[in-house]
């Protein structure tokens, strides 16, 4: 099932999309018929915890898997062609120029030996032609737009020399070098202090409004969700669980995984005393040995037989919001005054 998100006319449609791992015998469903879209100009996010699929199913867009991994099935449709098909050479043109995407840890993505200026201005040698003169004036007016003081004399420093939140911010002024219409921001400000987190959200923020591009913005942060996005996919065990509005999301949701994620965030308005924040018990399942069932029937307090038996199917309701859960299904066979909502702080 498509998720048709309202009136927004979508930039990128993900239809079913299956990436599997090829190991020791085993196939290890990463991504398992995952769907949702991005409307043009908006922020989706796709939250979840380690493990649930959300990074292999960004690399899965831009057609990054690595052997053993591949994608098995669906579609991914962009501007309404799908990437899928195309040529590894047709990907590398859309590939930061249409769409970018900035990794969690810019360490590890830009290299040591090159300087920052060398770095931005590939993009703008690969994609527009531009010479070297050129490619080192227009990485200097991406290092002010993304906030770097002092962009004439940065432009020839290496990574090394600067640090993390500058680090991360040519982290983003590469992926935004040729204006793409989407980006996909994965962890953007994990490695990051609070102070820092906030400003570089609050750059994407600015820049997508400046720009008008889409984003998907992958975290375990429902906090980041909160300050960034529009809409909201929650993925668990390689499968979208529920897909809503940030707001109804956070006014209420309805999968109790969901439930517990949201539980499990500090609070700074209430006094929780000497209690011990929530947390959702047990763990993530291994992907070799997936429950037959709802995959998060084995941690939810709520699960009936049908829950253990049966894999629900993601419904849509009368808003486009989404939810895969028993619970809100005719063929519910637990407690039908079930409130999943019992236990939220409110």
């Amino acid at each position: 099932m498509t998720a048709h998100v309202h009136d927004d006319k979508p930039i990128l449609e993900v239809r079913d999309l299956r990436t599997s791992f090829f190991t020791k015998g085993f196939e290890i469903k990463a991504v398992d018929g995952v769907n949702f879209s991005v409307p043009k100009g908006k922020t989706l996010g796709i939250v979840g915890e380690s493990g649930s699929g959300k990074s292999i199913t960004s690399l899965s867009i831009l057609r990054l898997i690595q052997s053993p991994g591949k994608i098995v099935g669906g579609e991914v449709l962009f501007k309404g062609e799908n990437l899928v098909e195309k040529s590894e050479a047709a990907m590398r043109k859309i590939r930061g120029n249409e769409i970018s995407m900035i990794f969690q840890e810019p360490m590890t993505s830009l290299n040591p030996v090159y300087t920052i200026g060398q770095q931005i201005g590939e993009a703008f040698k690969i994609h527009e032609g531009a010479g070297k003169k050129e490619a080192i004036t227009r990485s200097i007016e991406m290092l002010k737009l993304v906030g770097i003081p002092a962009p004439e004399k940065r432009v020839h420093q290496y990574p090394h020399e600067l640090s993390g939140g500058m680090r991360q911010r040519v982290m983003i002024a590469m992926a935004l070098a040729c204006n793409p219409e989407l980006l996909i921001a994965d962890e953007p400000t994990t490695a990051l202090d609070v102070t820092i987190q906030a400003q570089i959200l609050e750059l994407m923020k600015d820049l997508q409004t400046r720009l008008g591009m889409s984003i998907i913005m992958i975290t375990h942060d429902l906090g980041v969700v909160a300050e960034t996005c529009d809409y909201v996919a929650v993925m668990y065990c390689g499968k979208v669980i529920e897909y809503a509005t940030v707001n109804d999301l956070f006014k209420n949701p309805r999968h109790p995984y969901t439930v517990g994620l949201l539980n499990s965030l500090p609070r700074h308005d209430i006094d929780l005393g000497d209690e011990e924040l929530s947390v959702i018990k047990g763990s993530v399942p291994n992907p070799t040995e997936l429950p037959k069932g709802c995959r998060f029937a084995p941690r939810c307090p709520h699960a009936s037989k049908v829950c253990v038996d049966k894999l629900p199917q993601l419904e849509e309701d009368d808003n486009g919001n989404q939810i895969r859960c028993w619970i809100y299904s005719d063929e519910w066979d637990g407690d039908p005054e079930v409130d999943i909502h019992a236990e939220r702080t409110t």
